[in-house]
């Protein structure tokens, strides 16, 4: 047998230009605090002008080195609103060349085999990049893991519902970064067969689906799901949001009519018909869909029913997800003073009948109307499903490990909320964007003990604390209480087993005896609650 090509020359700790080969060409990448960082590499082709709305293909390969020192341009997308932009960093980068990806990595070149970790970021399928500074992959390079990040097509353009275009293209999008990573992470020091995919709330779900998805198969040994649980979205919601954008922007809601659209009239129109849109709210959004192809059928039910039952989990949620959904806004405020009609409103939200929230009212005595709603949506929309989940892998699966992230932010309101743990995930919580969100001084051992658990992970498939089992074990970070607690949301959960939470959107619903739940409430009222 011939020996195969070496790989192309690459310098040790001190050079300024480390060099890999890829499948499309070379890429030098830059020494940053001992760790060889490559940035901007192409993944797939420029998905505009004949590829816009198409599936991902191949990028052309390349003559000499491409420099790989600076991010590469992000997807089009809308800017968060101000009350959002003051907590979430989203940076914008020009050009057409979007999905690509970024490789730190501690020791480039064959021979390594190191674990690999891949994150898919969040931003609800509509904003975020790989160029966000809190997702920096210096501290896993730092500890031994091969750390990749990517791009994704967002918003309408990677998951609109078109008469003339594949749905879910932004899924596909990750599906080549992951088989780019699979037949190129060797070159970086990264082990193919030792890849741990993890991200967080769009991109838990995303992960989601492709724990499900037979094409992903064999792509990640591991995965993490953060305050994502595994869904499909109603494509009647997907249509409804397409079919406001045609009708804002006064063209047909076909794939052909938008490709002929500025990109960034694209993005305002998407913005605009979104707006009242949300976690809490509801209503018309873009979300993974079930297409009969990369999504076969809905990922939850495919997973609770077996699919990926080899494949380890790590999993969990904030204590209070909701806050940043609502505190933003003044949401908080509304709710409170609606009272009951939010409380209406929020049944109607989670399909459930009075009984529930009396159930949460009973358990928290001394929530307000928000709080006791927050908790209920974050509920019925994360932790009932996780909980579905991690209960139909046992026994007989690869283990599960939960999590729950219970320290509180330094900014007045914003409380354990979603997305806070991603600095200390990434163990970067003074990074001044992390610091928006977490506010200053946040714990830096805290930070330490977090990333260290997803690190061993990664490497063992144990975090450090038990597996679940019947006695749902949970590990609570940030709080000065025991470290494993048993059941902690067990009593919310129970709340729910005798309601219809999470039906599948495809499938035709039982006829039960409950009526349909109608608020009467007047329509400015509704309006005035929904307003942002």
């Amino acid at each position: 047998m011939a020996p195969s090509e070496p790989p192309a020359d690459h310098h040790g700790p001190g050079s300024p230009d480390p060099v890999v080969r890829t499948p499309r060409g070379r890429v030098r990448g830059r020494y940053e605090q001992g760790v060889a960082v490559f940035r901007g590499i192409p993944f797939a082709a420029p998905p505009f002008g004949p590829r816009r709305f198409r599936p991902p293909v191949p990028p052309e390969p390349w003559d000499g080195v491409r420099d790989a020192g600076a991010y590469g341009p992000t997807p089009p997308k809308p800017p968060y609103s101000e009350a959002f932009a003051r907590f979430l960093a989203d940076p914008v980068v020009a050009g057409d060349d979007c999905l690509n990806l970024n490789v730190w990595t501690p020791e480039p070149g064959r021979g390594a085999r190191l674990p690999v970790m891949v994150w898919i970021h969040g931003g609800a399928l509509t904003r975020g990049s790989s160029a966000v500074p809190v997702y920096d992959g210096t501290a896993f390079a730092r500890d031994g893991v091969v750390l990749v990040s990517f791009n994704y097509r967002l918003g309408v353009e990677g998951y609109g519902l078109f008469p003339d275009a594949p749905p879910n293209l932004g899924l596909h999008d990750q599906l080549a970064a992951l088989e780019w990573v699979r037949a190129s992470v060797e070159e970086f020091g990264g082990d193919p067969d030792r890849v741990t995919v993890f991200g967080e709330s769009a991109g838990a779900i995303s992960i989601g689906a492709l724990l499900a998805a037979p094409r992903a198969r064999g792509l990640f040994r591991r995965a993490v799901l953060q305050s994502g649980p595994p869904e499909a979205t109603d494509r009647g919601k997907v249509r409804k949001l397409v079919r406001r954008m045609a009708a804002r922007l006064d063209v047909p809601a076909t794939a052909a009519a938008f490709a002929d659209v500025d990109r960034t009239r694209l993005a305002e129109a998407q913005a605009e018909a979104g707006r009242m849109a949300g976690p809490i709210l509801g209503g018309p959004a873009f979300g993974i869909v079930v297409d009969g192809d990369l999504v076969p059928r809905d990922p939850l039910a495919a997973l609770v029913d077996g699919a990926a039952r080899d494949v380890p989990l790590l999993m969990g949620w904030t204590s209070e997800e909701y806050r940043l959904w609502i505190a933003p806004t003044g949401l908080v405020e509304r709710i409170d003073r609606l009272g009951p009609l939010a409380v209406a409103l929020a049944m109607a939200r989670c399909h459930c009948g009075p009984e529930v929230i009396r159930g949460y009212r009973a358990a928290h005595p001394t929530a307000t109307t928000s709080e006791l709603i927050g908790q209920m949506v974050t509920d019925h929309l994360l932790r009932v499903p996780l909980h579905r989940l991690a209960d139909a892998r046992t026994p007989g699966s690869a283990p599960t490990h939960v999590y729950e992230f219970a320290w509180r932010s330094h900014i007045p309101g914003l409380g354990a909320c979603h997305a806070l743990e991603l600095g200390f995930v990434f163990d970067a919580a003074d990074v001044p964007e992390a610091e928006r969100l977490a506010g200053p001084d946040a714990p830096r051992e805290l930070a330490r003990e977090m990333h260290a658990a997803w690190v061993r992970f990664a490497v063992d498939g144990d975090p450090g604390w038990p597996a679940w089992d019947a006695s749902h074990p949970v590990r609570v970070f940030g709080t000065p209480g025991p470290p494993v607690a048993h059941g902690p949301r067990d009593l919310e959960m129970a709340l729910w087993q005798s309601q219809t939470t999470r039906p599948d959107p495809h499938r035709t619903p039982r006829r039960t005896t409950r009526p349909p739940l109608r608020v009467t409430a007047p329509l400015s009222a509704v309006r005035r609650f929904r307003r942002t």
